[in-house]
């Protein structure tokens, strides 16, 4: 992960390094420049005194002639001594602007020079007045003309000199627009380092604020927030994202609660509705299938006893799972009482799997199915009908195929749609008919808050009925 702290140190030693640049390629021209100088003031200075030194060469030699004193020797030899060594400079030297050739001839003047100071001096201590008067001659001589000779050479040079203070001025110049383009391009790349910096700082953390004033506002459905970043604010936005997913599933889980509950007590306040006195219905129906048993009436006594289930399952805990089994019970005394009552009109068909009864399901989730299909889809057909109840296992996807289907008068597909919709549910018309007070829409709620996805549809063309399917899920836990 990079961090936004080792970010801003890489940028700091970045920009830090670029100044030094800066500044060493500053120094290094300057540098250049002055050396440069130094080296053309030099070789003035070093002309200048080996024309200083070859004159006070032939004046201690002139000296020493006319004084015969052993002290203007001794100063001889110093500045003899001091003259090689500028003579050997010469060469040493890279002197510019002066060829190769007037160079050997200006040094052989100095050893020349020196050679007959040397003859001169020996003449003098020989007393040959002759020929030390000729050689002092000599001696100033070559003195003259090391003079001459060097103001020629301090001509060339200048004159190189000239070029060199030129080119020295252009350089300068250049040097100039140099280091202001040189500001200019360091002083923008800072500032655009600077603002791509805060920008990749600030641009994830607006993104993450509009975010947070969103959720303040109540609204989670906000887009993704997506970073590119590999930093603390990633890991800021990964938590927030998470935790707004948190608070949306949350809210979402209450509101299906919420409706779970309002279903709850609508059906609650149908049961009390209903709940006049449970028990005491319960025990005169138990006496009257008691005395029409007693009486011999098997069938009376019978349909008395199915009534009584009936009564006892929608009178009972909502709030409960019940297995297949005790659901498919309830609908089977359902459909003796109707069968009671419409004799052969109404055919009831049974096509069950019992290996599937074990499954849980919320109570009185089939008996009001097929009650619909009753009233909606066989009840008002004068030629009767055949209302059916198949279940099966459905290996393939690991489910429980529950079907309630009638050969009725069917549905369009608008009435389907509308009945499939997640629209707010009319207890009173849903309920017109019903022995239980629940309608097909409550089911279809119900089994949505439940089992948390769609697992019922309806299959219908008019004219030739309605199948409606429950596919419930093997392995998930049911909590009503």
């Amino acid at each position: 992960m990079n961090k936004i702290r080792t970010k801003v140190l890489l940028y700091f030693l970045a920009f830090v390094l670029l100044f030094n640049l800066v500044s060493y390629s500053i120094y290094y021209s300057s540098s250049q420049i002055v050396s440069e100088y130094h080296s053309s003031f030099e070789r003035f200075l070093l002309f200048n005194e080996i024309t200083q030194q070859s004159t006070q060469v032939y004046e201690k030699i002139n000296a020493y002639v006319v004084e015969k004193d052993a002290m203007f020797i001794e100063e001889y030899i110093d500045i003899k001594s001091r003259l090689q060594e500028n003579n050997e400079k010469l060469t040493a030297e890279a002197v510019t602007g002066i060829n190769k050739q007037e160079l050997e001839k200006y040094q052989r003047m100095i050893r020349n020079l020196l050679f007959e100071s040397d003859v001169t001096i020996a003449a003098v201590q020989l007393h040959n007045v002759d020929q030390y008067t000729s050689h002092a001659k000599e001696v100033r001589n070559i003195s003259s003309y090391i003079l001459e000779s060097t103001l020629q050479l301090l001509n060339l040079e200048l004159a190189d000199y000239h070029m060199f203070y030129q080119e020295m001025t252009d350089r300068q110049h250049s040097f100039k627009w140099f280091t202001i383009n040189l500001f200019t391009s360091t002083l923008m790349f800072g500032l655009l380092a600077a603002v791509w910096f805060s920008r990749g700082l600030t641009n994830p953390l607006m993104k993450l604020s509009k975010a947070a004033k969103e959720v303040s506002e109540g609204k989670f459905d906000g887009p993704p927030i997506s970073l590119k970043t590999n930093d603390e604010v990633k890991i800021l936005s990964d938590s927030f994202e998470h935790m707004r997913n948190n608070i949306k599933k949350l809210i979402l889980e209450i509101k299906e609660k919420s409706e779970l509950d309002k279903l709850l007590k609508e059906l609650e306040l149908k049961h009390l509705q209903n709940q006049i006195n449970p028990h005491f219905l319960f025990n005169t129906l138990n006496t009257i299938s008691r005395m029409a048993y007693l009486e011999d009436a098997t069938v009376t006594s019978r349909l008395i006893q199915s009534v009584s289930t009936l009564l006892r399952s929608s009178l009972g805990d909502i709030n409960k799972t019940v297995s297949l089994r005790e659901e498919t019970k309830v609908v089977k005394e359902y459909f003796h009482i109707q069968k009671t009552r419409f004799a052969e009109r109404i055919q009831f068909q049974t096509d069950i799997d019992e290996s599937c009864l074990h499954v849980q399901i919320p109570t009185l989730t089939l008996q009001p199915l097929v009650e619909n299909a009753f009233i909606h889809g066989v009840e008002e057909r004068e030629e009767g009908g055949t209302i059916g109840l198949k279940i099966y296992r459905d290996s393939q996807k690991d489910r429980i195929i529950v079907e309630v289907s009638d050969n009725g008068k069917g549905m369009n597909d608008s009435t389907r749609q509308q009945i499939l919709s997640k629209q707010e549910i009319d207890l009173q018309e849903e309920h017109s008919g019903h022995s239980t007070g629940i309608g097909l829409r409550n089911v279809i709620k119900r089994l949505e808050l439940v089992y948390k996805e769609n697992v019922l549809d309806i299959e219908s063309e008019e004219n030739k009925g309605t199948t409606i399917k429950i596919k419930l899920p093997i392995n998930k836990e049911v909590v009503a």
